[in-house]
């Protein structure tokens, strides 16, 4: 039996066979938008943009310069939520490489003794794919994602099921930040082809090979996994960006700074309750084109800061000086 075929069977068997919370029957499978711990718990346990810095001889070990200037952001062709389109200057920045590790961050949690939320409560939110639907897991957390029974996570893939908590704590440790969601597309898109729907272009798949690591196959039924991986990849094996960025669409969900709310009132003041979400950007290993495509430069989805899922990871940032 083919290697991957392999993984998926047993990945199969091993949702169909553990003890879980059950969920509430016909529940929405969406990536990410309206679902929150308490839902589950309810029955479970344009142009190119003109540069205006010149980068330091020194980039941060891990980081990438990101060059200021104009920026569009949106799309007049997405999402209700990627609209109004609208243009902003964003202020030259770093930006890692890649989303955390997890090898990186077992070294801070080694070095602080950091217990995460999901550690905390004993559980986590992941996705059944025998039953199709997300479930709260009992025994997973960012070492284990799927549980002690599977193994540890390899260090090379994004470290998940994390809060925007968690992804703070870490971050303030390296020195670093949250990006903005408007940093976060800016960088996405990239110096040229800012029309681009894709940081790496204007299709999935480049000569037969697929770009990213998204859903394939009918969601939320079946992940055929026909870009080789079923869950998480390491972070990088899909390529680059022109500026040296990866993964920046597919793999994992990334937290950003910014609370959700319309483009319309992105200027107005505005205090977070106790239903507020925060954006995440990047789309993931669940999105599939055929309900939020969320792997797009422009894609925004959003989800309560106290989430701890399989699929959201975050990278961090740093001003230049």
């Amino acid at each position: 039996m083919p290697r991957l075929m392999l993984l998926i069977l047993i990945v199969t068997l091993f949702y169909a066979t553990v003890d879980r919370v059950q969920g509430q029957p016909g529940m929405d499978a969406s990536c990410c938008s309206g679902l929150t711990r308490a839902s589950l718990a309810t029955h479970n346990s344009h142009d190119s943009f003109i540069t205006d810095y010149e980068p330091e001889a020194n980039v941060p070990e891990g980081m990438v310069f990101i060059p200021g200037g104009e920026a569009t952001i949106g799309s007049e062709t997405g999402l209700p939520v990627e609209r109004p389109v609208f243009n902003t200057r964003v202020d030259p920045f770093y930006m890692d490489k890649h989303p955390v590790t997890v090898g990186q961050f077992r070294t801070f949690v080694e070095e602080t003794g950091y217990e995460t939320f999901s550690e905390k409560i004993g559980d986590g939110i992941v996705f059944d794919h025998a039953q199709a639907r997300w479930i709260i897991m009992t025994g997973v957390y960012w070492e284990y994602p799927l549980g002690k029974a599977f193994g540890m996570a390899p260090d090379d893939h994004p470290v998940t099921l994390l809060t925007y908590d968690d992804a703070q704590a870490y971050l303030k440790w390296a020195g670093k930040r949250l990006p903005t969601e408007v940093e976060w597309e800016h960088a996405a898109r990239g110096i040229t082809n800012r029309d681009n729907p894709y940081a790496w272009g204007t299709e999935l798949m480049d000569e037969g090979e697929f770009m990213a690591n998204t859903w394939t196959g009918q969601f939320p039924q079946k992940n055929l996994a026909e870009d080789g991986y079923l869950l998480t990849s390491p972070v990088g094996v899909f390529g680059e960006t022109e500026l040296g960025l990866t993964d920046m669409g597919g793999n994992v969900w990334e937290w950003t700074s910014d609370w959700f709310r319309s483009y319309e009132d992105r200027d107005s003041p505005y205090e977070p309750g106790a239903e507020s979400e925060k954006v995440i950007r990047g789309g993931s290993f669940m999105c599939h084109e055929s309900y939020c495509h969320g792997y797009r430069v422009s894609a925004r989805s959003h989800t309560p800061p106290d989430n701890n899922m399989f699929h959201i990871g975050f990278r961090g940032v740093r001003d230049v000086k």
